[in-house]
């Protein structure tokens, strides 16, 4: 997302503004250690962001990093929110949140605490005193970002503080921060110019020569109110009178504006109010657009002399490019140009649509074509920006704009029609989808030629627009694919898949992967898992192609699943290490799909009976929270943790891990082959709950008595374990055979071992001790080479009588395999949460670390000390705070000091 710098820029206050020592004096508090917010809330033309900049600018302030961002409405969208303050920070110091900078851009939803946790632990490497200052604060609507300030107030370091203006009190903890000495306020009673500093604005600065009365009465009536001073002064201009026009000043502050607008206009000249009313349209105002708009060559000239004559406009950056109004007499101008004109808003708001448009403004352009009501306008901004929206993955901007553009206009629109289909893909409306994909089907076969829009933009967004469009028949068979498989249509999901695959072209690798991918996916839910492994490989060489990453790395766990249901968890731990090395030798940033993989290499080890190594990959995974996992992959971890703990005899924690899952399981992007609700009533096996476990079972409808398909597998085998339970082995047996010779027949070796295990306890609960024996033992023969061990062994004390059993008289190497499996039962496991980790836990290099953290030294004289990098500093870094369960520099020094390690 590109960030106009004015956005971030710090504005200098004007050479002739009103020095006021007396609220810098009050502001200079605000930089003890103890103070958390600055919060300068009045209504508008009170002069908040004059007294921050006064701040800023003094000698007190010398030392101090500013960090500006001047919000506005477009900030309550989470990500550009993020992106702003993230650069703003990055204009006092250029490493902070490096880490999570392309993160916040890139991924599929914003992981909001994983973010802001990596940008505070870098401030924290930084010991320079820092101010986060937010300007217009009162624009944030969105709870979602209130938040974001409200967790940022409770875990800065104490060498940052946040100031911000507001027109009304922010939804955050004052009364608490107040309690606490940690609020500096400036309100309006505290923002009113006293007589002195009227005299100074009405008499030095406007150039105006009232008798001292004049300005006592003045500032009575405008009771301070800068605004209202500043257009007094306006009006007293070359009046011979100023005194009679001071004794008839008087009302509300509504009433004085409007009279005193009114009276600013109408002493401008014609040429110069007509300027004035037809660019108050505009949020911020440049001299080629203001000509544009107005229609007058000389609008550059025009603006520049409002900003000499100080008639309200304001500079945002240091060359005088770009200005805006003040926001108060905007919006007087714009009641006056409603009131008079109200026939020109609609043009006004479209040609500056267009302007902006024209050279790629679109986050500027489109809130004008929308307030315009030029719905074909809005529909070719929307098009044009979409391919760079998905690239940033800003959903949240689509989904508005989407909703902007009247449907019978979207009706017209493929593009657009299928952009609608994926809003309702997000918002699991399966019915929705398709409708609006008949729509963009019907659109693309009535005109199959390339879209034309009228409106002009930059070349690279008009050939990224047409790309866009090439590849619309593949996405829309992509996304049938998708409503396809979370319906459990393995058909419609190869149909539409292959469709997609031989429509994309062989420039479009994202298509053909995506083609592929569900094709891959379709053949896993089929239980064909060799045409499954090998399309889906087809499908990661695509991802590549296309440079997505991201995507071919986090492709690996899919590939890593399929592994593991064809009976060969030896190959997923192999195909999940390679890739961890591939990204460890990636420079830059976590890539968003590292921990998705971590999980993945976890499960596995899991499975192979190494706990100690899956709680490792699963803490780093936790590490990188959301940045390193897919939307779609973020239950996996709770499922593996679910796993861990069961095999650690945790079962509780394994149903409350499981329990946390089930909401965060998305349908339509991978089979439900292990469904979450089959793995608890598992576990509830496993606490001898066997009415839950029967619950479960009547929930969820599953049948003994139908032909089961391989998606209906895992649960089969999980209502066969509650038969046992229930004392049928006879039934559970005849639910199972026909499973096994499913799988035998089509080389699934998980389900053919798994089910030769349940088969082994059914007969041996049916007082069968040699068919358990030879199901046993041919489960062995084939899992225990292949790495199986946690699958015999949290069938819990049955099953470790079996293989006990085995032990005495059975052949060699049967023997052995049982070995194997109790040996691993036996092996030493962290029987710790995973946050509470052993102080042994610091390496030495750690030590070292964690002994500078405690020394005054910033991050880059830690690194220089050390010989590393800063990356690798914040690595070493993040893990101490994981180990010592904490969260910033400050406090990581005090665990360690309270543990003997400093």
């Amino acid at each position: 997302m590109p960030v106009l710098a004015t956005k971030v820029h710090v504005p200098e206050p004007r050479a002739d503004s009103v020095a006021r020592p007396r609220l810098q004096d009050r502001l200079e508090v605000a930089e003890s250690d103890t103070t958390r917010l600055v919060l300068v809330s009045a209504p508008a033309g009170f002069g908040k962001t004059t007294v921050l900049s006064q701040w800023f600018a003094s000698p007190a302030a010398a030392g101090l990093r500013v960090a500006w961002v001047s919000l506005d409405s477009g900030d309550n969208d989470v990500r550009r929110f993020l992106t702003h303050v993230i650069a703003a920070f990055q204009t006092t110091n250029p490493e902070l949140g490096v880490d999570v900078g392309s993160v916040v851009e890139t991924a599929a939803e914003v992981p909001v605490e994983t973010v802001l946790t990596s940008l505070v632990n870098d401030l924290d490497m930084f010991a320079d005193a820092t101010v986060l200052a937010l300007d217009d604060y009162h624009e944030i609507t969105a709870p979602a970002v209130h938040e974001v300030l409200a967790f940022l107030l409770d875990h800065l370091p104490g060498h940052v503080r946040i100031a911000m203006t507001t027109r009304s009190d922010p939804p955050l903890p004052l009364a608490r921060l107040r309690s606490k000495g940690g609020l500096v306020e400036l309100r309006a009673a505290d923002l009113r110019f006293t007589a002195e500093e009227a005299a100074d604005l009405l008499n030095d600065v406007m150039g105006l020569a009232l008798a001292r009365e004049e300005v006592d009465t003045l500032d009575e009536r405008t009771e301070g109110w800068a605004a209202g001073l500043q257009l007094a002064a306006l009006s007293l201009r070359g009046r011979e009178n100023p005194a009679a026009f001071v004794d008839d000043f008087a009302g509300s502050h509504r009433f004085v504006l409007d009279y005193l607008v009114e009276e600013v206009l109408d002493r401008q000249p014609d040429r110069v109010r007509e300027f004035l009313l037809a660019t108050s349209v505009l949020r911020e105002l440049n001299g080629s657009l203001c000509a544009a708009v107005t229609g007058m060559p000389d609008a550059p000239e025009i603006l520049d002399s409002l900003d000499r004559d100080n008639v309200f406009v304001i500079p945002l950056d240091d060359a005088r490019r770009w200005y805006r109004y003040h926001h108060l007499f905007a919006d007087a101008l714009r009641a006056r140009l409603l009131a008079r004109h109200p026939d020109r808003l609609r043009g006004l708001h479209t040609t500056a649509g267009r302007w902006l448009a024209e050279r790629g403004m679109f986050p500027d352009a489109v809130p004008h074509a929308i307030a315009g009501e030029d719905h074909e306008l809005t529909a070719d901004l929307v098009e044009l920006a979409l391919a760079g929206l998905r690239k940033g993955r800003q959903d949240a901007t689509i989904l508005e704009w989407l909703a902007a553009v009247p449907d019978d206009v979207v009706r017209r629109r493929p593009l657009l029609a299928t952009a609608t289909a994926w809003s309702r893909l997000a918002a699991g409306d399966f019915g929705g989808i398709e409708a609006w994909l008949d729509v963009a089907q019907e659109g693309l076969e009535a005109r199959p030629g390339p879209t034309d829009l009228s409106t002009p933009a930059p070349p690279d967004v008009v050939e990224a627009h047409a790309q866009e469009v090439r590849a619309l028949p593949a996405m829309i068979a992509v996304y049938r694919a998708s409503v396809a498989q979370a319906r459990g249509d393995v058909a419609g999901t190869i149909a539409h898949a292959q469709r997609a695959y031989d429509l994309a072209g062989p420039e479009d690798h994202f298509s053909r992967g995506a083609g592929a991918g569900f094709l891959g996916l379709a053949a896993w839910a089929a239980g064909d898992l060799e045409t499954a492994v090998d399309t889906f490989t087809d499908a990661v060489v695509s991802l590549r192609a296309a440079g997505l990453v991201a995507d071919a790395l986090g492709s690996t766990v899919v590939l890593g699943s399929m592994w593991l249901a064809r009976g060969r968890p030896l190959e997923a731990r192999r195909i999940f290490e390679e890739a961890l090395a591939t990204a460890e030798r990636r420079s830059g940033p976590a890539l968003p799909t590292a921990g998705d993989v971590h999980v993945g290499l976890a499960d596995v080890l899991r499975e192979l009976g190494d706990l100690e190594a899956a709680a490792r990959h699963l803490d780093v995974a936790r590490e990188l929270g959301d940045l390193g996992a897919l939307p779609e992959n973020r239950h996996r971890w709770y499922t593996t943790m679910a796993g861990l703990l069961r095999a650690r005899g945790d079962l509780d924690g394994a149903v409350a891990m499981l329990d946390e899952a089930e909401p965060l399981f998305r349908p339509g992007f991978f089979p439900e082959v292990r469904p979450i609700a089959a793995a608890r009533a598992r576990v509830r096996l496993a606490q001898d709950n066997v009415v839950d476990a029967r619950a479960w079972a009547r929930q969820h409808e599953v049948e003994p008595d139908v032909e089961p398909t391989y998606l209906e597998e895992y649960d089969r085998l999980t209502l066969a374990r509650v038969l046992v339970a229930e004392g049928s082995p006879a039934d559970a047996i005849a639910l199972v055979e026909p499973i096994l010779d499913a799988a035998r027949a089509s080389g699934r070796g998980g389900s053919l071992i798994e089910a030769h295990v349940v088969l082994a306890l059914a007969r041996h609960a049916a007082g069968d001790p040699s068919a358990a024996a030879e199901d046993l033992s041919t489960a062995l023969a084939i899992g225990v080479p292949a790495g199986y061990r946690r699958l015999f062994l949290d069938e819990g004390p049955a099953m470790v009588d079996l293989l006990t059993s085995l032990l005495r008289g059975a052949p060699a190497d049967v023997r052995r395999h049982a070995e194997q499996v109790l040996a691993s039962a036996k092996a030493p496991t962290a029987t710790a949460r995973l946050d509470q980790r052993p102080d042994e836990a610091l390496s030495d290099r750690e030590l070292d670390v964690l002994r500078l953290l405690a020394t005054d030294l910033t991050g880059p004289e830690i690194s220089r000390q050390l010989y590393v990098s800063l990356n690798t500093l914040r690595t070493h870094t993040k893990h101490i705070f994981t180990k010592l369960d904490v969260n910033t520099r400050r406090a990581a020094v005090s665990r360690a000091t309270e543990r003997g390690l400093l």
